[in-house]
């Protein structure tokens, strides 16, 4: 930090008490100044050879003094209601008149000047003067250095309007711009940057200052500077939108409570504060769409709908637009009712759009969002989990995994919903792109229904047959194009009427078959062909459709249609067995 030193004499200003401050001299003081709270006890031929204001103040206490023939006083009283920077800043001014140490910096350089205007300690009282060392003080040094420059303006707040009036603060403006629209290979100075820098066997590269070099040092501003120096960056030069929206993403970490892991929103006690710096920072996005992060984004609508911003709803459309992008971490903290509102927006936004791959991003991360919510039971009722997931279920997905653990998680955490319930929720799965792990879970999950636990056996032998008949060619992933067997939308409760002993008949033929398939696999790996399996399998489910048919009088009579289209299923399932 630049500093500089006034004065050679030594310090001898004293205090007693905290409200009273005098030099120690042997010469008796021969005038009060009161600033604020705090009397100071000087002698006024210091004071009237650099202060004009001081030597117009001493003028009229003198001459009322004389008027007042029954009083005598030793020392005239001068009353300074208010002085830019208080007693602290008049003091320092005090102590130039007297020629005594002082050091100014930084912290202290604008009040200091303000003060020295205000006493008007200016060239024409004497030349060297307060002021005039003050402006080179500032011109050589403070406003040269980067740091510096942030400093004074930020301490330039606490005195406007004076600083405002003396261009103090659009010449801090300015200085800084220009320092952070130079380019990088000119930056010589020091700056703070604590993202991770490339190391190679433990050693640090020299690596190029990165664009966006300046936007940490910035942080510690107050809210409206931070507009301003932003504003001036962006007139003074076409800095980039990105790195604009890294120095918000910094500033929001900083400066935000809750935005961070390392943010604390415990102790939040003035609202409107925080809510108009959220605001202003929702004001500062730029336009262009990839300027900020989706994850910022996220954040940002979480602290803004806890402290109740009224930009709210901007940043809603902004982040639904984007929600392919976002993280599961990142939208957890939303309850389903905004998370409905983003799907939406996002739909509204992609309307005719054929985007595969965000709309199957976006599949995934509604899949997550559910699964992990269905653990707060209180807060995920059954037709909010169901209009949420039904939102997506035209998306594209690859595998069906994320809904089977979504409605597994939903189904152990409501055990008391009915079996109606269970088949509804299960409809938004497809049972044919379980994986095989996703499959040997199900076939052993006693939470869903029956009718579906057959159906995953179904597909996961017609998949292993499959496998078998393409040999070796087989990736052990791939699904036969079969006709999925009609769900029943009947309300009322379905008589279970599968065989329980071929069901466990049906799960050892499966694990059989698993095992003969990694046999046959290692047999072609040596240059051998084994065939077979698979049989058994498609007995059971013979006996299991007979059986099912067998009780249709007892379906019939409970108002529950029959299982025709299970039953072609299992008949092209067969006919293809004899094909091959």
């Amino acid at each position: 930090m630049k500093f500089m030193k006034l004065g050679s004499k030594p310090d001898s200003f004293q205090s007693e008490g905290d409200n009273v401050r005098y030099v120690s001299s042997d010469l008796a003081t021969d005038v009060i100044v009161t600033i604020g709270d705090v009397k100071f006890y000087l002698h006024k031929f210091p004071l009237l050879s650099k202060s004009a204001r001081l030597q117009k103040l001493i003028a009229t206490t003198s001459s009322s003094s004389n008027e007042d023939d029954e009083i005598h006083q030793e020392e005239d009283e001068i009353v300074i209601p208010e002085i830019p920077g208080g007693p602290a800043s008049f003091e320092i001014c005090a102590k130039f008149c007297y020629g005594m140490t002082v050091t100014l910096n930084a912290y202290n350089v604008v009040a200091a000047r303000c003060a020295a205007e205000f006493l008007e300690m200016h060239e024409t009282i004497e030349k060297g003067n307060l002021v005039y060392k003050i402006e080179v003080f500032l011109n050589s040094s403070i406003l040269q250095s980067w740091k510096d420059s942030i400093i004074v303006l930020q301490t330039t707040r606490a005195l406007s309007p004076h600083a405002e009036e003396l261009k103090l603060t659009g010449r801090c403006l300015d200085s800084i711009a220009s320092r952070a629209c130079i380019d990088t290979s000119r930056v010589e100075w020091s700056y703070t940057y604590s993202k991770k820098k490339n190391l190679d066997n433990g050693l640090r590269r020299p690596q190029a200052v990165p664009r966006d070099w300046w936007v940490e040092d910035l942080c510690d501003l107050h809210i409206d500077l931070y507009k301003r120096v932003i504003a001036t960056i962006e007139s003074r030069c076409k800095v980039s939108a990105d790195v604009i929206g890294e120095a918000l993403h910094a500033y929001a970490t900083k400066r935000v409570p809750g935005f961070s892991k390392s943010s604390s929103s415990a102790q939040i006690t003035d609202y409107a504060k925080y809510r108009a710096l959220v605001g202003s920072i929702i004001e500062l996005i730029p336009e262009e769409k990839r300027s900020v992060s989706s994850s910022f984004l996220t954040k940002l609508l979480r602290a803004s709908i806890f402290l109740g911003c009224d930009e709210e709803t901007g940043l809603k459309n902004r982040v639904g637009e984007r929600l392919d992008e976002a993280s599961l971490s990142d939208v957890m903290l939303y309850d389903v009712d905004l998370m409905q509102n983003l799907v939406e927006v996002f739909l509204n936004s992609r309307s005719g759009d054929d985007d595969v791959t965000g709309r199957a991003s976006v599949a995934k991360l509604v899949d997550g969002y559910l699964a992990e919510r269905s653990r707060d039971s209180e807060k995920l009722p059954l037709q909010k989990f169901l209009a949420l997931a039904e939102m997506v279920s035209s998306f594209p997905r690859q595998s069906h995994d994320g809904v089977y653990r979504a409605i597994d998680m939903f189904l152990k955490e409501h055990p008391e919903i009915s079996k109606s319930e269970k088949k509804r929720i299960c409809k938004l799965m497809d049972c044919r792109k379980l994986s095989v792990e996703a499959c040997a879970h199900a076939v052993q999950n006693e939470r869903l229904p029956m009718r579906v636990v057959v159906q995953v056996l179904f597909f996961e032998q017609a998949r292993a047959n499959n496998n078998n008949n393409n040999g070796s060619s087989s990736t052990g992933n791939s699904t036969p194009e079969i006709v999925p067997a009609s769900r029943s939308t009947n309300t009322e409760d379905e008589t279970e009427s599968w065989d329980a002993e071929d069901i466990k008949t049906l799960r050892g033929e499966l694990a059989s078959l698993r095992l003969a398939k990694n046999q046959q696999q290692q047999e072609n790996n040596k240059g051998k062909l084994v065939k077979g399996g698979g049989l058994g399998v498609s007995r059971v489910f013979s006996k299991l459709w007979s059986g099912k048919e067998r009780s249709g009088e007892m379906m019939s009579s409970s108002g529950t249609s029959s299982p025709g289209s299970v039953n072609d299923d299992s008949k092209s399932s067969s006919s293809t067995n004899k094909k091959h």
